[in-house]
């Protein structure tokens, strides 16, 4: 919409027509939008329209149909960017500190190692496959062709591997 139809319907609002105001806050609320979009956050673009948008309410009176409409909203949008910038600035933020939580990765390396201490304990042709299909993911099909066992061959030594792991485990 140009900046004339602006004036318009606001010289129209400000005489008390509400379906031109209602045009004029839809037509400068996607305009706003699109301002802030390129200068603000995404997650405070709604926020500054609807500042800005509150500020045209409130200042309406001071519009003179007279001047261009454009400069007189920019002016606004403008200073609402730069309250916003400065709310940027002045937020609360938290404080690193030397002594960061860092997780312990003790146990999961002692899991680990006790599970590679087991795998070792029954034939490689097993162990291999154990480790591909159920530590990595991978398919039997596609454990069968890393390996160069068979299919059949992969699900009976993951069959036998666990069962035997699973004895291994039970005695200790």
């Amino acid at each position: 919409m140009a900046d004339g139809e602006w004036g318009r319907l606001m010289q129209a609002a400000q005489t008390g027509d509400r379906v031109a105001y209602h045009q004029l806050l839809t037509a400068i609320g996607a305009w706003l939008r699109r301002y802030y979009a390129t200068r603000l956050p995404s997650w405070m673009v709604d926020d500054a329209a609807q500042d800005a948008l509150l500020a045209v309410h409130e200042k309406r009176h001071t519009y003179d149909p007279a001047r261009p409409f454009g400069p007189w909203l920019a002016a606004i949008a403008r200073y609402k960017w730069i309250d916003r910038l400065r709310r940027l600035k002045s937020a609360p933020t938290e404080a690193l500190t030397d002594d960061l939580a860092v997780p312990d990765h003790g146990e999961a390396v002692a899991t680990a190692a006790a599970l590679e201490r087991l795998l070792g304990g029954i034939k490689p042709a097993q162990a291999d496959v154990i480790r591909l299909v159920k530590l990595q993911g991978l398919s039997i099909e596609e454990a069968a062709a890393q390996t160069g066992q068979s299919v059949s061959l992969v699900k009976v030594n993951i069959h036998r591997g666990l069962n035997r792991l699973a004895l291994v485990a039970r005695r200790a």
